[in-house]
């Protein structure tokens, strides 16, 4: 749905005028271009009566540090939203959940810089946990940009989180493909004309549902719908063991990273093609097209973004 642009007045004395109007004479000028704030909203369209609905939750958390073993939560920000799981339309916003958590130490000041939860904010505040099990109950996905940071603090305090599916909205959409330039929840929202105050849970949740409710300028697709279609995708993480020192900047230029663990490169992929493709450049470009083995894990919903590890295989190539 979209908004009926207000009429302009092109002789009309801008003192008379109101912000509106002029935010809309600006925009019709080709040196300007126009943001305005995100709208507090919870209806997004009315669900036909004869349309599937199903039930989601998009995800925020604000903590003291970025290490999930060390740090703690101090806000979390959820809201749970309806929306159609075959078109990917969101309806509306069924609940808001925004609450702050006391983490039993000083929170650092350079994290206080970035969200500005203060001690005194937080002090002898404890996020109730039967509040959150009831709010994650009969929930399809939960839905965070940047999932592989909320997902382990919110499954280190809340269990539960564990057995729902997860979805990342930073990682499972192909926002350069799409045409942007970034995949920041800011800037992809500054291309459609609307800033927000970022960095609390709850706005940060309603930018990233605003996002999601839109259509991706080249495939035409409901943001939402690319994102659910990744969980029917089998994700893969493949590990090069005994990668040939001197190919290791091709394997950063391809997108790996080194797990200081295992003592290997590894990228996450999604698809079967994806992974077949991938096994047969590592073997040409990285073993010499000589035998090798690799390890391949297989990350399910459940599993993907996690801390927790997928079932594993070693694989000849």
């Amino acid at each position: 749905m979209h908004p009926v642009p207000l009429e302009t007045h092109p002789h009309q004395d801008p003192l008379n005028m109101t912000p509106e109007q002029c935010a809309e004479q600006l925009d019709a000028h080709p040196d300007f271009r126009v943001l305005r704030r995100l709208p507090q909203r919870d209806v997004f369209q009315v669900a036909p009566a004869s349309a599937p609905v199903a039930r989601g939750v998009v995800l925020d958390t604000e903590t003291t540090g970025l290490s999930s073993d060390h740090d703690r939560v101090i806000e979390l920000g959820m809201l749970l939203f309806e929306f159609n799981p075959v078109t990917g339309e969101v309806y509306r916003i069924v609940e808001r959940f925004d609450r702050l958590e006391d983490p039993g130490r000083p929170i650092p000041p350079e994290t206080i810089r970035v969200h500005h939860i203060t001690d005194e904010m937080v002090r002898g505040q404890r996020i109730d946990d039967a509040e959150v099990e009831r709010f994650l109950r009969g929930v399809q996905v939960v839905i965070a940009h940047n999932a592989a940071f909320d997902r382990p603090f919110v499954e280190q305090r809340w269990p539960l989180f564990e057995n729902l599916l997860w979805a990342c909205s930073l990682r499972d959409i192909d926002w350069s493909a799409e045409g942007f330039g970034s995949a920041k929840l800011e800037y992809l929202l500054y291309t459609q004309g609307v800033f927000y105050d970022a960095h609390r849970a709850e706005t940060d949740c309603q930018a990233l549902l605003d996002i999601l409710s839109r259509a991706l300028p080249n495939s035409q697709k409901i943001a939402l719908l690319s994102l659910l279609e990744t969980l029917n995708q089998p994700q893969t993480r493949v590990y090069a063991i005994n990668s040939p020192f001197e190919t290791k900047d091709q394997l950063k230029l391809r997108g790996y990273r080194w797990d200081g663990d295992m003592r290997c490169w590894h990228r996450t992929l999604s698809g079967a093609q994806a992974l077949a493709e991938e096994t047969a450049w590592l073997k040409k470009r990285v073993y010499g097209e000589r035998k090798a083995v690799i390890e391949v894990e297989t990350l399910g919903g459940s599993v993907r973004y996690s801390n927790r590890s997928g079932q594993k295989e070693r694989v000849a190539i």
